[in-house]
């Protein structure tokens, strides 16, 4: 069997149908960092254990949860409220944690991204791999951009094929933005300060290709607009209608937004200690 962690915060309108398709599981944590809405009552009635953590960041909100938390089970699966379960990436799942050697520390995983109903598969650059199942005591967290990225593995990692549903925007585009340009913050610090070595952007692993990628084109001056083009007219998203199109120019958006914020940290510099004397001087 396999445990369910579930990071929350105000998730009273995506929470139900999360927990609706883990009926299939008897150890599920919600790990929750301060809601104030129905989340931890919606929890509790489906049987979840209730878990209480400030949020830092995604890295060590999931180590937490690997610290603190007492599974039933060596495998366990990192969910947010806004995904779902499918019947195929449970048998996936399933089949792969029963017959896996025992060198696999855990999986990454994929989504699909919905919006309106409708799978962006070519907008969103499916498929999009994150290590969300492991093996328990076989891997940690470490924090990349606004996410994060495995660390300190012992053992391989390898893929589950079928993806899981991810309903991203079920708050609205107010809410999307305004969480995106929290993340862009996070996004602009980690692309300087911890970027991938250039030789990554050719790896043949996408968790480590993809934020070698993003770290290095986003110094060209028009990687939004190549975003853009990228999704909508090379991957054909355009072929996925105006929910397409929307999404499509969110990202450049959301790229763009993180490019002006790398460039303000490149160009913010330290004081002078002149300037703290001439400070001081005006003060008294």
């Amino acid at each position: 069997m396999i445990s369910v962690v579930i990071l929350t915060k105000n998730e009273e309108k995506d929470l139900p149908l999360c927990l609706a398709s883990l009926r299939w599981a008897n150890d599920v944590h919600i790990l929750d960092s301060g809601s104030t809405d129905r989340t931890i009552e919606i929890g509790a009635a489906h049987c979840a254990k209730i878990w209480h953590n400030n949020f830092e960041s995604f890295g060590k909100q999931r180590n937490y949860a690997l610290d603190h938390i007492h599974f039933r089970y060596d495998w366990i699966l990192f969910l947010d409220a806004d995904e779902i379960v499918t019947d195929d990436f449970l048998v996936e799942m399933r089949l792969a944690t029963l017959t896996v050697s025992k060198d696999v520390a855990g999986f990454y995983c994929c989504w699909k991204m919905m919006y309106e109903n409708r799978w962006l598969k070519n907008c969103d650059n499916f498929p999009k791999w994150q290590f969300r199942l492991m093996r328990k005591d076989r891997a940690r967290f470490k924090d990349f951009g606004h996410g994060q990225k495995e660390d300190q593995v012992m053992g391989k990692i390898e893929y589950l094929k079928e993806p899981y549903l991810h309903y991203g925007f079920s708050k609205g585009w107010s809410h999307w933005i305004n969480r995106h340009n929290r993340y862009s913050d996070e996004e602009a610090f980690s692309r300087i300060n911890a970027c991938p070595p250039f030789k990554h952007m050719f790896s043949n692993h996408a968790s480590e290709r993809n934020p070698a990628l993003k770290s290095w084109l986003s110094r060209l001056h028009l990687w939004p607009v190549i975003r853009f083009t990228q999704a909508y007219l090379l991957n054909l998203g355009f072929m996925e209608g105006r929910p397409g199109l929307i999404y499509c120019v969110n990202i450049a958006y959301y790229e763009f937004l993180i490019q002006i914020k790398m460039r303000e940290l490149r160009n913010k510099k330290p004081p002078h200690p002149e300037e703290f004397k001439m400070a001081d001087a005006m003060i008294f």
